[in-house]
Formats: structure tokens, sequence, C-alpha cells
């Protein structure tokens, strides 16, 4: 089975500068940004079948997976 990465760059191909921006400039960017790639590379490790876990568990990182994307997202556009 082939897994989607979904890294902020490949979610948000148009917004490369403004994620380079938002990294370097503002804080709040900066920690959603990392919560992210620590969620999304769990859920990537998961997916793997790296780790074991629960479908519970696995679902609950990729609705908090979303939730940062959505935060990140309204970022972008503001």
């Amino acid at each position: 089975m082939t897994h989607i990465h979904h890294t902020l760059i490949e979610e948000f191909p148009e917004a490369v500068d403004k994620l380079h921006e938002l990294k370097v400039s503002n804080n709040h960017f900066i920690k959603l940004s990392n919560d992210y790639n620590a969620v999304n590379e769990e859920i990537n490790k998961l997916e793997a079948g790296l780790e074991a876990s629960s479908d519970e568990y696995a679902e609950t990182l990729k609705k908090k997976r979303l939730t940062l994307k959505d935060e990140i997202a309204h970022l972008l556009r503001s």
C-alpha cells in the first residue's frame, strides 16, 4: 500500500513562499508547523506498520492533523 506523507509543502504547493515566510517570522505558525509535523510523522509510522495502535488512536491523530492543517490554512490566507 502506498502512503501519502502529507507534508505542508505537499498540502499547500501554491504557498511555498508564504510557508517559508511564516516559518521564519511567526512563532504561532512555527508551533503549529512543528505540531503538524510530529502528528504527521506518527501517522506515517502507523500507516507503514512501524508502530502498532488502535484504529481509534489513528483516527484521533488524523483528526488532530486536519485541525492543525485548517489552522495553518487560515494563517496562509491572512
